[in-house]
């Protein structure tokens, strides 16, 4: 069985951790838990899981945002789906179900970046979910 929620509560975004750090393997617990409450509050940041049979399988996370490039759009902060779950189409089902509440809100695209080197990360949104590739991402630490 399938359900997809947004989580809110701290014992739910504590629960997602395991899966979102293999995405994002520099943080640690606490870090992870500062800056998605951070985010929650001043910034629109959505954390959705993908249950299976009662379990975290995968996660995303998302804002809304308003740029002169994009217009009104939903930025795709992270997907991630748990290793041993990959290639059942919960990635597929995390991003519509984010394409559908970008439309149910009035938002024009939803837009994402992605490592350099996730090539079969590339292929999925680009044969599997129709994205186009529109640009480089840069980066300078200060």
């Amino acid at each position: 069985m399938i359900k997809i929620k947004e989580l809110q509560l701290k014992e739910d975004i504590i629960e997602a951790f395991p899966i979102m750090n293999e995405l994002r393997s520099h943080l640690d617990l606490d870090s992870y838990i500062e800056l998605v409450q951070e985010a929650m509050e001043k910034d629109m940041y959505h954390l959705v899981a993908l249950y299976e049979h009662g379990e975290i399988a995968a996660v995303i996370g998302y804002k809304p945002m308003i740029t002169l490039y994009y217009g009104r759009f939903i930025w795709v902060c992270d997907l991630v789906t748990k290793e041993d779950k990959r290639s059942n189409g919960f990635g597929e089902k995390l991003l519509s179900f984010v394409e559908d509440w970008a439309k149910k809100n009035k938002y024009q695209a939803v837009a994402l970046s992605s490592g350099l080197q996730r090539t079969e990360a590339h292929r999925f949104y680009e044969e599997r979910m129709a994205y186009d590739r529109v640009s480089f991402v840069f980066k300078k630490l200060i």
